[in-house]
């Protein structure tokens, strides 16, 4: 069990970092043609790399879950601390998947292309949110580690 969540701290590791990362790029890259020449050589290596570790996190999120049986402790004591504390951490990791997927398939779909305001909205509005959800999420875990 240890190495399952050694693995799945790594995971968290690489998955938020990259995503600071790329929101600081983001924000402290003011030329804007500097920003498309970072984004267009790193993002596709980026998406690959953080769809990795995100796969990573929900397969072993999903193995000390059921380890811990927190799905009964969220069938029979919803209401508890740890109830509550993982039903928000697990809606806030569904949120994380479909922004991330939302993310990816416009990033993929306009990849050295120009996009349009729309597109332009969607990537910076989900970049915003997942990393305001990685934080979320980091909250709730730590929380959760320490009921356990």
């Amino acid at each position: 069990m240890n190495l399952v969540l050694f693995i799945h701290i790594l995971s968290a590791t690489a998955w938020i970092g990259g995503a600071l990362l790329l929101f600081a790029l983001g924000i402290f890259l003011r030329d804007k043609q500097a920003q498309s020449n970072v984004y267009d050589h790193l993002g596709p290596i980026y998406g690959y790399f953080e769809s990795f570790w995100l796969v990573t996190l929900l397969t072993t999120g999903s193995y000390m879950f059921i380890h811990h049986g927190i799905g009964e402790v969220l069938l029979y004591a919803p209401g508890s601390q740890l109830g509550q504390n993982m039903l928000h951490k697990l809606y806030a990791v569904g949120l994380i998947a479909l922004f991330t997927v939302v993310h990816m398939v416009i990033a993929f779909k306009v990849h050295k292309s120009t996009r349009t305001t729309f597109q332009n909205i969607l990537m910076r509005g989900s970049s915003l949110l997942i990393f305001i959800l990685n934080i979320v999420i980091l909250w709730y875990a730590i929380r959760i580690r320490s009921l356990l």
